[in-house]
């Protein structure tokens, strides 16, 4: 069964195939990823760290969680952004490249890239101290890590939530 330019195949496979399912395969990942790593900012920032604090009384039971907990989602964030920048780019060529973006476009590809700076920093050098720092039982210097990437992801999700505002509220402009 054919339908203009898509070809229909027969049930229990009853996917449509044609140009635009491609399109909307890139957004689907690209939406799910935004969302975990948006939605994983969230948890840890007002759930996983405030119940650390809550319920584990000393410090290095704290740090000692935080730092696997940090280490497990940056494993799915480092998938997350590196599938965000080449979906969001496959998206734009698929809509005819660069030139002529709307400029909802532009502002999320521009704080995108600020944000996998910030979390390239977190990454590469904040989180490798703190988990070093807590390999060693350096209790403080550990905890000034961790308060550094608190701090640092605060703004990460501050221009996260900016990003999805920018990607509905813009659609109306």
């Amino acid at each position: 069964m054919t339908m203009k330019g898509f070809v229909c195949a027969p049930w229990p496979f009853g996917v449509l195939i044609g140009p635009n399912m491609l399109y909307v395969t890139a957004l689907f990942v690209h939406l799910l990823c935004a969302a975990f790593w948006v939605g994983g900012m969230a948890t840890m920032h007002f759930a996983v760290r405030p119940s650390a604090v809550a319920t584990l009384e000393q410090p290095p039971q704290r740090l000692r969680m935080m730092a696997a907990t940090l280490r497990r989602f940056f494993v799915g964030v480092d998938a997350s952004v590196t599938l965000l920048f080449v979906t969001g780019v496959a998206m734009i060529l698929a809509g005819g490249g660069f030139r002529g973006l709307h400029w909802r476009i532009e502002a999320m590809m521009s704080i995108a890239i600020v944000m996998a700076a910030i979390y390239t920093y977190i990454r590469a050098s904040v989180f490798r101290a703190m988990r070093r720092a807590v390999d060693e039982s350096a209790w403080p210097v550990a905890a000034a890590r961790l308060n550094t990437v608190r701090k640092l992801v605060t703004v990460n999700l501050a221009l996260g939530v900016i990003v999805f505002g920018v990607a509905t509220i813009g659609r109306a402009s």
